[in-house]
């Protein structure tokens, strides 16, 4: 090695911000061993590098002693002090022992622990950008797929896009864009390994993010997300301003807000909702489009009795059960559902009690 291979170093330095030192360190390790195998030595050996010239030289280590049992790790005390006359006993000294075709060696090996540590620092560099953006959305090309993942080029590495976490109603083609939430950042022998999902209810929050500069700024706040991917979604957002319309500034101006996701999501229909901290009022808001007559909360068991108009009960209910699924989901709460007529007959419900119960139980944004 030369100066110019130290100059080298030092560009690799600022360029990909690898340590100098640290890269001249591991050479030298590198070189002991193989000064040892290629040279058939076993003493203790230290290898230096000049930091200004790149010259590498090797001393072997040798510790002084009052009788030799093996020359390669010991020297006498009189033979040590031929070379100064200060060493003793249990000192060390150093005698210089580099061959004479080691620049050779030397150069090979310093190409090889050079080429790993950038890739070490590539893929440090990249794991450390990642990681921080766990539970984050990023935009990504679909390069390729098997029978286990998606290919996704995030621009620096690519991501995998499991089976179970993709959604039903899409088909992904060589080059399409798409955003995905990255749900995991793993180091692996490899490099980084980054997992993304198009199902997540946090894909669903992050697109909101973007989309809605109230919930960027924090004038309005995401409560809870419900989700069944590709199908229908719910959403609870709440504003402590009461000058505020959460559900509208969701929507936008003429469903605008809205709309982009729900293309972004491939048609997914989404129920905006109002959150309360009353679960009656909550509760009802839920199950959104359907009107609600009244709600008995358990607070014991988390469970709720909803009580609506008999020709709603399928509209609460949902199909296949799904919206009364969704509302449970979003609230927390356990929710039962019974038609006026069956509450009557159950004597659940009396006549004065016939009223919704509240003015306008929720506003539901669903765009077909």
């Amino acid at each position: 090695m030369n100066s110019d291979f130290m100059d080298a170093l030092t560009t690799l330095e600022t360029q990909k911000g690898i340590s100098k030192d640290i890269i001249i360190e591991a050479i030298e390790a590198a070189l002991i061993s193989g000064y040892k195998r290629n040279f058939n030595q076993a003493q203790n050996v230290r290898v230096d590098i000049n930091r200004d010239s790149g010259m590498i030289r090797v001393f072997a280590r040798k510790t002084v002693v009052e009788e030799v049992f093996d020359s390669r790790l010991e020297i006498s005390e009189d033979e040590a002090q031929k070379i100064n006359p200060n060493f003793q006993v249990d000192d060390v000294v150093e005698i210089e022992v580099t061959p004479k075709d080691f620049g050779r060696i030397a150069a090979q090996t310093a190409k090889q622990v050079v080429t790993q540590r950038v890739r070490e620092a590539e893929r440090g560099i990249i794991y450390s950008d990642f990681i921080d953006r766990e539970e984050d959305i990023m935009t990504g090309i679909v390069q390729r797929q098997d029978n286990r993942f998606i290919y996704v080029d995030l621009g620096k590495v690519e991501a995998l896009l499991p089976l179970n976490e993709q959604m039903p109603n899409e088909q992904y083609k060589h080059n399409d864009r798409i955003k995905a939430f990255i749900t995991k950042v793993e180091k692996t022998t490899k490099g980084p390994q980054i997992l993304i999902s198009r199902t997540h209810p946090g894909l669903l929050k992050r697109l909101f993010e973007l989309e809605v500069p109230e919930i960027y700024d924090g004038t309005v706040e995401i409560k809870s997300v419900a989700r069944e991917a590709g199908d229908r979604s719910k959403i609870a957002v709440y504003a402590d301003d009461p000058e505020v319309d959460p559900v509208g500034a969701c929507v936008g101006p003429k469903g605008q807000r809205v709309q982009t996701i729900v293309n972004e999501l491939k048609g997914e229909k989404i129920d905006i909702v109002q959150w309360s901290e009353d679960p009656v009022v909550y509760v009802a808001n839920a199950l959104s489009p359907s009107k609600v007559v009244k709600v008995t909360v358990n607070e014991e068991e988390k469970m709720t009795q909803v009580i609506v108009p008999d020709y709603q009960l399928s509209l609460a209910i949902g199909k296949r059960g799904q919206n009364a699924r969704l509302a449970a989901k979003l609230t927390g709460w356990k929710i039962d559902i019974k038609s006026e007529s069956e509450a009557e007959e159950l004597g659940l419900l009396s006549d004065e009690e016939l009223t919704p119960v509240i003015e306008e139980n929720a506003i539901e944004e669903e765009v077909e």
